[in-house]
């Protein structure tokens, strides 16, 4: 792996609710955050995501299981396991998916995630859950 993206993964993996200062170790100011739910511009509202993100899980770690590089791409591929109180029982939960991080010197300065937001998220949902559970089994019948 890169060393970019092995210093990225390594505090990315250390970042909690009391150290969010470490997001500026990693992204640029003007950064780019892109997932199936979000879309951020900026440090400083990046940080804000954050800070709420990790208020409301009280577990949440990545397992990176591939990395590519090109230039000044990576793309990592991982599990992300985590447990919301609100969320499955307050079980566990784990997400497949990946990530392209565009880099201007040691920091990213685009992030996109791609990942299934049903799995992640409204799979999860006590009553929304049963009902895409059923819609999934009607589709595929």
């Amino acid at each position: 792996m890169d060393p970019r993206t092995q210093r990225f993964v390594a505090i990315y993996n250390e970042i909690d609710k009391h150290n969010l200062g470490k997001l500026a170790d990693i992204y640029t100011e003007d950064v780019s955050f892109v997932d199936p739910l979000h879309s951020i511009t900026g440090l400083d509202p990046l940080t804000e995501y954050f800070k709420g993100l990790y208020e409301n899980v009280s577990e949440i770690t990545f397992m990176v299981t591939s990395a590519y590089e090109l230039n000044e791409v990576s793309f990592i591929y991982w599990t992300m396991t985590y447990q919301h109180s609100k969320l499955n029982g307050g079980k566990a939960i784990s997400v497949d998916g990946h990530s392209r991080l565009s880099f201007v010197g040691n920091k990213v300065a685009q992030h996109r995630d791609y990942f299934d937001s049903a799995q992640m998220l409204y799979r999860q949902i006590p009553v929304l859950g049963g009902v895409i559970r059923l819609l999934d089994r009607r589709i595929t019948a």
